[in-house]
């Protein structure tokens, strides 16, 4: 089991930046596939990003596009989410998510995808 720890969550104005971390412990980190998700009360978890083992592949939703990065240090454990020029529908709990993949190098989009989950980091991004 992959324990999930996300920081960097906070208020930031419309066009500002943010940096998100998520630190795993526990499990093989240089083997998951790992992946950040957003959700806003009332909705469903949303699929932001997504980054395999040795970050050859990465995937984002259409919404962030240019404007979002998804990173990795292997050596520390860690994934990160950089949000540049942020938008006030950015705003959500941001959840980092890992899936242990033995086999093969790639990255995953859906929530059922993921087994293990941080508990979030709120992000606001005032207009």
């Amino acid at each position: 089991q992959v324990q999930l720890v996300e920081s960097g969550g906070g208020l930031v104005q419309a066009g500002g930046s943010l940096r998100l971390s998520c630190v795993a412990s526990g499990g093989t980190f240089t083997r998951s596939a790992m992946g950040w998700f957003r959700q806003v009360p009332g909705k469903e978890r949303e699929f932001v990003a997504a980054i395999s083992w040795s970050s050859a592949a990465t995937r984002y939703v259409d919404s962030v596009k240019g404007r979002f990065t998804i990173s990795r240090d292997n050596a520390k454990n860690t994934v990160f989410l950089q949000m540049n020029r942020l938008k006030p529908e950015d705003t959500a709990v941001y959840y980092c998510a890992a899936r242990q993949e033995y086999y093969s190098d790639t990255f995953y989009v859906k929530v059922g995808d993921f087994d293990n989950w941080g508990q979030g980091t709120q992000v606001t991004v005032a207009s």
